[in-house]
Parts: structure tokens; sequence; C-alpha cells
């Protein structure tokens, strides 16, 4: 039986707004919704069943039915992992607050792994390959995401550059932009609106956008060539960027193993350097 997870990604630019709300939930609560009706769906994400029944016809659903059978097999095959974590944290004493961050942070990579394919990351590898320049962006909380992007992928490939969005005059920037620019822009809720305007200045003139973002309701999708979902929740009032730093550090990793003759002699050369300098301490 075919995904219906991934089916769901694969269709979201073409959804209404209203559609990609429901699609969020869904993404984000495949184990509530594969139990929801659709009435009781509808009402939680505050929309009319007919948006939903129309949106599982898109994906040629025959309906609601047949999705949510879908996604029912779905997690039967996923159910394994996510037992053998419940049954190793079933004794642990609720009240600890440090072993509770920690079961937050491991369900939110869990579902990050979830909401993001193989081929996104794939075609987000090639993006960042096939761009003369790139331009990574954030505030706040995505801050650290962009800053170790950065350094890794200019480490890597020396073409790549921090913006950051609430503080950088960024305009001179823009006005340059190409096709062959990309821009990995990375926000969470509350959605920071230099990064929104960044990213529209940037798709005006052709450049690629790539939005690390919570969902697909966030308003950098509109933007976006490509986006991968994070979820960014904490057991606190924080957005966490613990999942969105692992797939940034993914990526820093897929393209310094699969491009080794692009990256090898880069990176040989600023350690010789840095070896001259002294740089490390060492006894």
């Amino acid at each position: 039986m075919e995904n219906p997870i991934l089916k769901l990604k694969n269709k979201i630019s073409e959804l209404t707004e209203t559609q990609r709300r429901v699609a969020d939930y869904i993404i984000k609560n495949p184990v509530d919704v594969a139990f929801l009706t659709v009435d009781q769906l509808a009402g939680i994400v505050g929309t009319s069943t007919t948006t939903i029944m129309r949106l599982t016809f898109s994906l040629n659903y025959s309906g609601y039915t047949e999705f949510q059978k879908g996604l029912q097999e779905l997690l039967r095959n996923r159910a394994a992992p996510q037992i053998r974590l419940e049954a190793n944290l079933k004794d642990l004493n609720e009240s600890d607050l440090w072993i509770r961050s920690a079961e937050s942070q491991l369900n939110n990579i869990q579902s990050t792994v979830e909401m993001i394919s193989t081929e996104s990351l794939n075609k987000t590898v090639e993006m960042i390959m096939s761009a003369d320049r790139i331009f990574c962006t954030s505030v706040r909380s995505g801050l650290p995401v962009a800053q170790h992007l950065t350094f890794g992928l200019n480490r890597l490939l020396g073409n790549c550059e921090l913006i950051v969005a609430d503080l950088s005059d960024w305009v001179d920037k823009g006005i340059n932009f190409t096709s062959k620019d990309l821009v990995i822009a990375t926000s969470f809720p509350r959605y920071a609106r230099r990064i929104v305007e960044f990213a529209m200045a940037a798709k005006d003139n052709n450049a690629q956008i790539i939005s690390i973002t919570d969902s697909y309701s966030s308003p950098l999708v509109k933007y976006s060539d490509l986006v991968l979902p994070c979820n960014s929740s904490s057991i606190a009032f924080h957005n966490s960027p613990i999942a969105s730093m692992l797939v940034a550090d993914y990526l820093v990793s897929a393209i310094a193993i699969n491009y080794p003759e692009k990256t090898k002699n880069r990176l040989d050369e600023i350690n010789s350097i840095l070896t001259k300098m002294n740089y490390h301490y060492s006894d």
C-alpha cells in the first residue's frame, strides 16, 4: 500500500490554504488521525468535512475511510521502534525534568524523520551542490541552525554566507540574486517577518529557496521550492532547534561523504593553514 503521508507531502504545494492546515495536522499527528472520524478531524482543525474529503480525493483515494486505512497500515509497520522506546521509558519517574526533556527531543527527531523523505534530502543536496552562492538566514531560535549550516557548507564549498535577517542589510544582495543562487531560510513560530521578506525578495529575483520550518502552514512555504518540515516543540515555552540541527548536520555530512572530489582538497588546504598557524591547542 502506498504511503499516505508521503503522498500528502508530495501534493502539498497544490493544496489550498485550508487543505494545507489539514495536511499539517495529519503529518504531525498521524496516530491521532488514524482513529479520528472525519467529523472529529474537521472539528479539531476547524474546517469542513467537505474540505477533508476533497483533500483525500486529490490524493486519489476513494474517500477519508480509504485514506485512514492506509494511515493505519503505515503506523502498524512503524510500531516496533515506538514500542521499544516506550518500554525503555516506562519505569522512569515522570517528575524527572531531564528525562522528560530528552524524551521530548527523541519524539521531535522521530517525527521529523517521518516528515522528511529521503527524496527531499537528496534534492536538497543537489540544490546546494548546483548553487553558485548560498545564503543561510534566520533569527532567534533558528539562528543556531543557520550558523551550523553556514560554517559546514562554507568549510566544504567556500560559497556560503550567513544572513541574520534582523541585523543584516540584505537588500543590496537581494537585488543581485540569480537563478543560480540558493537561500536556505530557517524560521519557526512566531515567524520573523524579515526572513519571509528576504525569501520573497530572493524569489522575485529567481533564486531557489529551501525552507527549514515547522509546518506547511508556515508563511515561508509560499516562496519555497522545497520544504524540510522539522518538529520544533519543547517542554517549555520556546521553539527547540534540536531536530532541525539534525537535518543541518545531515546535509553537511552528506555533502562531505558523497562529494569527496569537490571537498577534500579544500579541507586539506584549510587544515594545512590552521596547522601552520598553530591554531589548535596541543600539549
